[in-house]
C-alpha cells in the first residue's frame, strides 16, 4: 500500500509540475490573445488590466488596414510549397547517405547543418542582388526558394536519422526479389518511414510559417506573408499594443491550431525508431 501511495504521489507531483510548465509557456500567448480584445489605453495600463469589457475594434481595424487573407494565402503557399520541394530534394539525398555512405558522408552532414549557424544577415546582400537581377524580389516563388534552402539541411538531417532506423534486412530482402533502387525507395523505405517523414513535414511547415527575416527583406506588398503582416503594425508613431496583439493572434492562430491537431503525429514521428 505504501508503494502504491508513493507512486500516486509521484504521479500527482509530476502532473502538477507538467501543468505548471505548460501554463508558464502558454501564458504569453494567452496574454497576447486577451490584449487583442482590450482598448489601447487598457493594453498599456499599469498595473495591467485584468478585468475589462472585450471589444472587437482591434480586429476590425486590423482587417481594414490590411487584407489579412492575402497575407495568409502567401504564408500557406510558401510554407507548403517550400516543404514539398525540400522533401523532394531531401528524400533521395538522405536515402543515398543512409544506405550508400561514402567516407565523407558524416562530414557532408555536419557541413550542411553548420550552414544553419551562419547569420542570415551575412548573406542578405548577395541574395538580394541576385533576386533583384532575376526579378524574384517580392515574389512568392522567390520566397519559396529561400525557405526551401533555409530548411533543407534540417530536413535532410531528420530524414537521414529516420532512414537509418529502418532495418536493412527489409531492403536487402527487396533487392533479393529483384527490386530496383527506385522501387526500394518508393515501395519499401517511404512507407516504413512515413511517421518520420510526416513529422519532418510538420516541422518544416512550422519553421517556414514563422520565418520573419527573409520575408521582411525580400518582400513588400505582393508576396508578404503573415510575419510581414505583423511587422506592418510597428510605426514611427509607436507600437499600438492592442492592434499588434490582435494582428499577432490572427497570424499565429492557423499554425497554432495546425500544431495542436497534429501533435500526436509529430511526437510519433520524432520518437520513430526509439523503441525496437
Amino acid at each position: 500500500m505504501t508503494g502504491t501511495n508513493r507512486a500516486l504521489r509521484r504521479k500527482a507531483i509530476t502532473t502538477a509540475v507538467a501543468w505548471a510548465i505548460a501554463l508558464l509557456v502558454f501564458f504569453p500567448i494567452l496574454w497576447m490573445f486577451l490584449t487583442g480584445f482590450k482598448t489601447e489605453v487598457e493594453a498599456v495600463a499599469t498595473p495591467p488590466t485584468l478585468f475589462f469589457r472585450p471589444t472587437f475594434e482591434n480586429y476590425l481595424a486590423v482587417q481594414q488596414r490590411a487584407d489579412y487573407f492575402k497575407f495568409a494565402w502567401n504564408s500557406i503557399f510558401v510554407s507548403l510549397g517550400s516543404t514539398v520541394v525540400a522533401i523532394l530534394f531531401a528524400v533521395p539525398a538522405a536515402y543515398a547517405m543512409a544506405f550508400f555512405p561514402s567516407p565523407r558522408t558524416k562530414d557532408t552532414l555536419v557541413w550542411m547543418l553548420s550552414t544553419k549557424a551562419l547569420p542570415a544577415v551575412g548573406v542578405l546582400v548577395p541574395i538580394y542582388l541576385l533576386f533583384r537581377d532575376l526579378g524574384l524580389l517580392d515574389s512568392r516563388v522567390g520566397l519559396l526558394m529561400v525557405y526551401t534552402l533555409v530548411n533543407l539541411p534540417i530536413v535532410v538531417w531528420m530524414l537521414f536519422s529516420f532512414f537509418r532506423e529502418v532495418p536493412r534486412e527489409i531492403l536487402e530482402a527487396g533487392r533479393m526479389d529483384g527490386a530496383e533502387a527506385r522501387h526500394e525507395l518508393v515501395h519499401l523505405l517511404l512507407p516504413l518511414s512515413l511517421p518520420g517523414i510526416a513529422s519532418t513535414c510538420l516541422l518544416a511547415i512550422i519553421l517556414s510559417w514563422n520565418e520573419a527575416f527573409w520575408s521582411l527583406n525580400l518582400t513588400a506588398a505582393n508576396a508578404a506573408p503573415l510575419t510581414a503582416f505583423i511587422a506592418s503594425f510597428s510605426s514611427p508613431e509607436g507600437l499600438f499594443w492592442a492592434k499588434l496583439s490582435a494582428a499577432s493572434t490572427m497570424a499565429i492562430a492557423p499554425i497554432l491550431v495546425f500544431g495542436w491537431m497534429s501533435q500526436r503525429q509529430l511526437v510519433r514521428g520524432l520518437t520513430f525508431g526509439a523503441v525496437k
